[in-house]
């Protein structure tokens, strides 16, 4: 947008009758609400005498009606017969399990009398399997047998579900059922899973291709010095 010439006669009539209009509004406004205007700056009003108890005297006047009201409706509320939802309401004893390990079929109560319940118990299944008694007598062997070593080493050879029913932490679900998976029943040749698991579990990393595995440098014509 160009600038005004304010050098135009036109331009400078119309700016000094806007001025004069905008100075006679601004009077007229004055003049009508000069006096309000006195009394907002100096924060003077007039005293009512009214306290902080008189508010609060008003509100709680003001909520009067409704203490009456509820009162009516509550003395007939409690004079009416309770609606329940259930006829029947099912207790402890009404309980039957259908999450155990023998519902959803990872125990066996011949392998482990444990879990052979009444369906009334309600106590939770046990965490871990039942060791195997030639395994268990391990640890009690002396030091030349260092038993509770080869204990500990018989029980971190095994998987985890046939040391626990359920996973109990976020690593076994990594390894959880294992067996089942496709390298559990398709056993892998040559050992390239094993290699591979070599290379990249190892504390150096995979390592780099060796120098023979690089392509050969085309020869080129170069002066001899």
């Amino acid at each position: 947008m160009p600038l005004i010439d304010i050098t135009n006669p036109d331009v400078i009539k119309f700016l000094v009758e806007s001025y004069d209009k905008t100075a006679r509004l601004r009077m007229k406004w004055n003049d009508l609400y000069g006096e309000n205007l006195k009394v907002a700056a100096t924060l003077q009003r007039e005293e009512k005498g009214y306290f902080e108890s008189d508010v609060l005297k008003e509100a709680m006047a003001a909520g009067m009606p409704t203490i009456t009201r509820d009162f009516i409706s509550g003395s007939r509320n409690r004079r009416k017969a309770p609606i329940r939802d259930g006829i029947h309401i099912p207790t402890t004893a009404n309980l039957k399990k259908g999450h155990s390990a023998i519902d959803i079929g990872v125990g066996d109560p011949k392998d482990d009398p444990r879990l052979a319940r009444p369906d009334t118990d309600l106590s939770i299944d046990p965490v871990m399997r039942p060791i195997d008694p030639n395994q268990e007598n391990i640890i009690y062997k002396g030091i030349p047998y260092f038993g509770r070593k080869v204990y500990l080493k018989s029980r971190n050879k095994m998987s985890p579900e046939d040391k626990f029913y359920y996973t109990q932490s976020t690593a076994q679900k990594h390894g959880w059922r294992l067996k089942d998976s496709f390298f559990g029943t398709n056993t892998p040749q040559y050992a390239r899973v094993c290699r591979l698991t070599r290379d990249v579990m190892g504390r150096s990393g995979p390592h780099p291709d060796p120098r023979h595995y690089k392509s050969a440098d085309v020869p080129l014509t170069e002066k001899c010095e």
